[in-house]
């Protein structure tokens, strides 16, 4: 597959993650973004060997969206310091059932570290053993016909936090069968989207804004 770059300098390498791509290998052993961006690098800079690239965040499989890319191991350590410590912002676009009150707003709650035998994240309002406590923001942007679109901003960074704390809210996303979801999309996709990524450059420390438009195919309005 073609490579939608964002952005690509001597440390970074930013990119359109389609939704249905693996991040990084699994038991499947389908073809992963990791490969398809060493396999860029290695043929546009003719590069020897195996080519580095430090993987910093992740976004599930059925999600599409920006993803930041380390080309070195310098700018790998320094980001990943930035992601643990919760400085880099990220604000995503989701579909979800129904519509959140007051139009904005802010879900405090405890989801499990891990996943369940399903995969599936447990969130509660309250903590639970080995629960972590989950913080997001949300604005609906516009609501009709029993669907909502939001622009969301996790506060943490947890697995599927977006996903298990809209459900536990009664507003599962579109096709997030998973989670609750009454509506398919076709090939399991869910309707996220990562919208946007700010970080501080590992050398130099400007502020740099990664976006990613959103697919032709982004599941809004939805249709009946």
């Amino acid at each position: 597959m073609k490579l939608e770059v964002l952005f690509e300098d001597n440390h970074l390498l930013a990119v359109h993650k389609p939704a249905g791509l693996l991040v990084q290998g699994d038991h499947s052993g389908d073809e992963t973004l990791l490969d398809v961006a060493a396999s860029y690098l290695k043929h546009k800079y003719d590069k020897p060997g195996k080519v580095y690239l430090g993987l910093v965040h992740r976004l599930d499989r059925n999600v599409s969206g920006v993803v930041l890319l380390a080309t070195t191991s310098k700018a790998a350590g320094r980001l990943s310091g930035q992601f643990r410590d919760g400085t880099v912002d990220k604000i995503y676009q989701a579909v979800v059932t129904g519509c959140p009150p007051n139009g904005e707003g802010e879900l405090r709650s405890w989801l499990a570290a891990k996943g369940d035998a399903r995969g599936v994240t447990r969130a509660e309002p309250e903590p639970f053993a080995e629960a972590r406590k989950s913080l997001l923001r949300y604005n609906v942007v516009e609501s009709r016909g029993g669907w909502s679109l939001v622009v969301i901003k996790p506060v943490t960074g947890r697995r599927h936090q977006i996903r298990a704390q809209m459900a536990l809210e009664g507003h599962p996303l579109l096709g997030d069968v998973k989670y609750g979801s009454q509506r398919r999309l076709a090939d399991h996709r869910i309707a996220l989207h990562a919208l946007s990524l700010t970080v501080s450059h590992p050398v130099g420390g400007k502020s740099l804004i990664l976006t990613a438009p959103l697919p032709e195919d982004w599941p809004w309005p939805v249709v009946d």
